[in-house]
């Protein structure tokens, strides 16, 4: 329940993180939804295509501070990720793990008879 909560409240604030920049951008560099947007998205993954650049000293600013709240909240986000998909990773392996350690049977027939292992063998004794 508790990581379901932080994965939630992590989620809620990475989206609202891409919704205030991208309403920042717009209003205040005066670009388009989908190039504030863009923009937004490109900052905080940290990879700054450079088409896009704040020309205001307000864009200039607030990117600043958008980067430094954003790149935060995206990094606690990809490392939750990263928990996540190890988690489950140790759940498959500790299946896998399970199911090895416990094979089924070689042989599934049933067990052998003693009282006819013993005739057999000492029916192939007499005919000797």
């Amino acid at each position: 329940m508790k990581n379901r909560l932080l994965t939630l409240t992590l989620l809620a604030t990475l989206i609202g993180i891409i919704v205030l920049g991208t309403v920042f951008f717009h209003h205040v560099e005066g670009w388009s939804w989908l190039d504030s947007y863009f923009f937004t998205v490109v900052t905080l993954s940290t990879v700054g295509y450079g088409n896009l650049v704040p020309a205001t000293a307000a864009g200039k600013i607030g990117t600043t501070v958008f980067i430094l709240l954003g790149l935060g909240i995206f990094a606690v986000a990809i490392q939750q990720f990263g928990v996540f998909a190890m988690r489950k990773r140790e759940e498959h392996v500790d299946s896998l793990m399970a199911m090895i350690s416990s094979p089924p049977p070689a042989n599934e027939d049933d067990a052998p008879n003693p009282e006819n292992a013993s005739s057999e063998a000492g029916h192939t004794h007499k005919s000797r």
